[in-house]
């Protein structure tokens, strides 16, 4: 019952914690999952779930074996080049590592091993507690979500889950800091709807209706924006906000300091003015990627909101240019209206047909112009590219005719392929074209 108060507002994150790590709840590893009468088949043709979960979990060749590969990547060249930057030693045995690399796991069973990556507790929960009544005569999703699983059906327990990894949290070895990334490691990236769908390992099938509803991709990244959103605020404002005598740089826009230095007779200015930051020419922006496509979103979903949001948004960025104690605090009242507009979203305030006027908000006036920085400009392909498959998901457009404006899809993705050789100008275009497509078709 702990996961279930925590995702209705009665837990704090140090109530999950103590609930993965309570007595009868401890990690028991993948191979606990694997009996060919569970999920180890080799052939997705049982009667409830395909039951060749783990297969597909391991796929080498897709996005979908992501999580299985994660701790091998450690032992690879540019781990152990990351590792031995930072001096943390071998790096499939760095705690610093392990807590994304790996199930992060408290209490550990026999039959828990690090090595098999991110495995399915790291997700649905450690199993100690859920497991036996799992696959139990009678046994039902509502059971096992009391017994200590969590319900990933529902878009704010899912997003708390990912962002531990996709974007950091207060556990150890749960936070890419800038120092890592300067040692070698990948920008971290995540949109929730997307990347879901990469890792899907499960039919939606009638049978899922029944137990768990049908999975709304429009509310899943809508919610996601707002939780990534929160989560950031909440991590900067924490003691990872800052390292030293400097601000924790993993928090800012990348692209806005990692950029060419000419020295000329005449300046090369190297940056747009962004319309939704009152901050002094030359600093460095807070990463602001999911606050921009939040407020798209609440601009369609919840405009009673959505004003709230924008000042509080302005307010946070001109606190930047004052102080850390400033910037704090309008940190905290900025993530308490993010957190606002996820509730609204899972409560029911996105309709499927809300896809389009989005799609339509990101590309419009008031959006598109901030849409200066790599970063943004990523996110806001996810969220097309996403909107667009929940269009198809919702039927509302044929397989085909969106099958028929991928190629303005693509050029948007193909202009934030090569950080270094982005142009916001140019992405700004490709953004509008695949927009005016989606439209359309409404």
């Amino acid at each position: 019952m702990l996961l279930v108060l925590l995702l209705l507002g009665g837990l704090s994150e140090s109530g999950l914690r103590a609930a993965d790590a309570s007595g009868g709840r401890g990690f028991v590893g993948v191979a606990s999952c694997a009996g060919s009468t569970c999920h180890g088949r080799m052939e997705g043709d049982g009667k409830v779930v395909r039951q060749d979960e783990l297969m597909r979990w391991q796929e080498p060749s897709t996005p979908g074996g992501a999580h299985s590969r994660a701790f091998a990547v450690l032992g690879g060249a540019r781990g152990r080049q990351i590792a031995a930057t930072l001096g943390l030693g071998d790096p499939t045995a760095a705690p610093a590592c392990l807590g994304c690399h790996s199930t992060p796991a408290a209490a550990r069973g026999s039959r828990f091993l690090a090595s098999d990556g991110v495995g399915c507790e790291a997700c649905h929960g450690a199993a100690g507690g859920w497991i036996a009544g799992h696959y139990a005569v009678g046994a039902s999703h509502a059971g096992n979500i009391a017994a200590g699983m969590i319900p990933l059906e529902k878009p704010q327990a899912r997003a708390w889950v990912c962002l531990d990894c996709h974007f950091g949290s207060h556990r150890a070895g749960q936070f890419v800091d800038h120092r890592m990334m300067a040692a070698g490691h990948p920008r971290v990236s995540f949109e929730l709807d997307l990347f879901s769908s990469m890792q899907a390992h499960h039919d939606e099938d009638a049978d899922y209706a029944r137990r768990k509803g049908r999975t709304d991709s429009l509310k899943f990244w809508a919610v996601g924006q707002a939780m990534a959103v929160e989560r950031a605020l909440t991590l900067y404002a924490s003691s990872k906000g800052s390292e030293g005598a400097f601000p924790e740089f993993y928090f800012f826009d990348c692209q806005s300091c990692h950029r060419r230095i000419y020295d000329q007779a005449e300046r090369s200015k190297t940056w747009e003015a962004n319309p939704g930051r009152p901050i002094p020419a030359g600093m460095p922006p807070f990463n602001d990627e999911n606050m921009i496509l939040l407020s798209a979103a609440a601009r369609v979903a919840a405009p009673g909101l959505e004003g709230r949001f924008d000042a509080d948004s302005r307010a946070f960025h001109a606190a930047i240019a004052t102080d850390r104690r400033a910037a704090v605090a309008a940190a905290g009242k900025l993530a308490a209206s993010a957190r606002a507009l996820g509730d609204a979203f899972a409560g029911g305030g996105m309709k499927g047909d809300m896809a389009f006027a989005i799609v339509q908000q990101i590309a419009g006036g008031a959006i598109a112009p901030r849409f200066t920085d790599y970063e943004g400009s990523v996110q806001a392909v996810m969220a097309v590219d996403t909107l667009l498959n929940s269009m198809v998901k919702s039927g509302q457009v044929t397989v085909g005719a969106a099958a028929g404006i991928r190629s303005d899809v693509n050029r948007a993705y193909a202009a934030v392929k090569e950080p270094n050789g982005y142009q916001p100008a140019a992405f700004r275009s490709a953004l509008g074209s695949a927009a005016r497509s989606i439209g359309s078709l409404r």
